[in-house]
């Protein structure tokens, strides 16, 4: 009956993925000193009723290093795009010339680098306790299976299989986060 049993690993791979993807989404918020369209995916305007996403408010352009630009397709959103930058905790300080908000982005003093390696430490803290859920999650149906009758040389091969996973995981996390750091510490 436990013959038949099979893991769906696919199915865990794809949720420690997914954690990993969600990693890499906070690490591109994170302001490294220069300028990026993607530091704003984060930031939601409220917009029509709903909170949506700036970059569905209007076209994000990088004309410099040092320079984002917001170009706002609707007059009326710029106050609240401008109010959802300031309340954003990027530490931007919004610039209006009509219809496009300019964000100048300033030097990283030595403290806020420091500030931001540990924030990013947190970000991969995060996605670690993630994929350990997800482990969890494997080795408790892996548990189950045993429980209806798998045999032990079986369970151990599931065990083995979800913990290599999680193993290779968690080092693309730390590498993520070592290469994180680094970017950001560059002056």
């Amino acid at each position: 009956m436990s013959e038949d049993f099979e893991l769906d690993t696919d199915d865990l791979q794809r949720r420690m993925d997914g954690a990993m993807a969600s990693l890499r989404t906070e690490f591109a918020s994170l302001r490294t000193g220069r300028a990026s369209a993607s530091m704003l995916e984060p930031v939601m305007v409220d917009a029509y009723g709903s909170m949506t996403p700036i970059n569905q408010v209007g076209t994000v352009n990088v004309p410099e290093p040092r320079m984002v630009t917001i170009n706002v397709w609707d007059k009326g959103l710029v106050s609240k795009v401008e109010k959802a930058i300031r309340e954003s905790g990027l530490g931007i300080n919004p610039q209006l010339n009509g219809t496009i908000i300019m964000l100048p982005i300033p030097e990283l003093n030595e403290e806020r680098r420091k500030e931001l390696t540990k924030v990013a430490g947190t970000y991969a803290e995060n996605a670690r306790v993630s994929i350990r859920n997800i482990r969890r999650d494997g080795m408790d149906q892996i548990k189950k299976a045993k429980a209806d009758g798998m045999s032990e040389d079986d369970q151990k091969l599931w065990e083995d299989e979800v913990q290599e996973l999680t193993d290779k995981m968690i080092s693309a996390i730390d590498e993520a986060l070592e290469t994180k750091q680094s970017e950001i510490m560059q002056v």
